[in-house]
């Protein structure tokens, strides 16, 4: 088990953060795939073409920025927000048609972009310059990005007596079990892009070069891997659960263990009312009084007082 918050001060000097600001500003890039955003574009309008049983002009995939005009530029706005991108529009008979891609073009290794990645950053620095104690978690991965994130960071400023741990189910969201995500399947069945195994995580880390001994999983659904995990203090907890009993099982399980001035992050808590509920009905039932502050349109954080 790791201490967490021991790491020793170090001079730093300007030109070191630098590169380690670089450094973390191409992870990101990378894991938004904002690097190759034309070659989404190609994809969702190759896709989209043929499913309006269209014929695919290549002179429109090989020159995608001029031909299609603000398409790039949507792609990369919606990165900006981590807002959805995969909806084509197209006429067939006389009648304008929205298509949903998702399952087949959505290709990056974070969904959540930009803006909360940065705020994950600044709840980092803090951690550091404040040397809050404990190991960082995030329960909902999907394809790790959050996570590779926080290991990225760990390594870029040496904090080696940290872990990240990274809890879900790697088999998709469970299917709603309660009357409060009603309404909210978004079960492997239903959405087959969110079903992310434990083994293209580990080899996503892998070809980051941060898949090592600093990395935990915990696999299973989290009101049965979170009560009993092998976890000692929590600098900063992230929830992507999405719905109300997994943000619920989350908060349960691992807020107890967030120490003094730790970070409590929520994906979802702007977009899914079942989160939003699970949230607003733990803060008051443990009479948590910290402000609940926005990063984006849809995710919040508080630090734990």
């Amino acid at each position: 088990m790791s201490r967490g918050g021991g790491e020793k001060k170090k001079e730093e000097n300007p030109m070191s953060d630098s590169l380690r600001r670089r450094y973390l500003n191409l992870l990101k890039a990378s894991l938004l795939n904002e690097l190759y955003i034309e070659n989404e574009a190609r994809l969702l309008y190759m896709g989209a073409v043929l499913v309006a049983g269209q014929a695919v002009d290549f002179e429109v995939v090989r020159d995608i920025s001029r031909r299609v005009p603000g398409l790039v530029e949507h792609l990369q706005a919606a990165r900006m927000e981590g807002r959805p991108w995969w909806y084509w529009r197209f006429e067939r008979n006389g009648e304008v048609k929205t298509v949903n891609l998702r399952n087949v073009c959505e290709f990056t290794h974070s969904m959540i972009g930009r803006r909360r990645l940065d705020n994950l950053e600044d709840c980092l620095d803090r951690i550091r310059a404040e040397n809050i104690p404990g190991d960082v978690i995030e329960a909902g991965v999907w394809r790790g990005g959050a996570s590779l994130f926080m290991r990225g960071y760990l390594a870029a400023y040496e904090m080696t007596d940290r872990k990240v741990w990274l809890a879900d189910s790697f088999e998709g969201m469970p299917k709603p079990t309660l009357p409060q995500d009603a309404g909210y399947d978004y079960s492997a069945e239903k959405m087959p892009i969110l079903a992310v195994s434990l083994e293209e995580v580990q080899e996503i880390f892998r070809r980051y070069g941060l898949l090592d001994e600093k990395v935990e999983f915990l696999k299973g659904w989290f009101k049965e891997t979170l009560p009993g995990a092998p976890l000692g203090k929590i600098a900063l907890a992230r929830l992507d659960g999405d719905l109300y009993e997994s943000t619920r099982d989350s908060l349960e399980a691992l807020y107890r263990r967030v120490e003094p001035g730790g970070f409590l992050i929520v994906d979802d808590y702007g977009d899914f009312e079942p989160c939003r509920r699970a949230v607003d009905e733990f803060r008051g039932k443990n009479n948590i009084s910290a402000s609940l502050e926005r990063i984006d349109w849809t995710g919040v954080y508080w630090r734990k007082p």
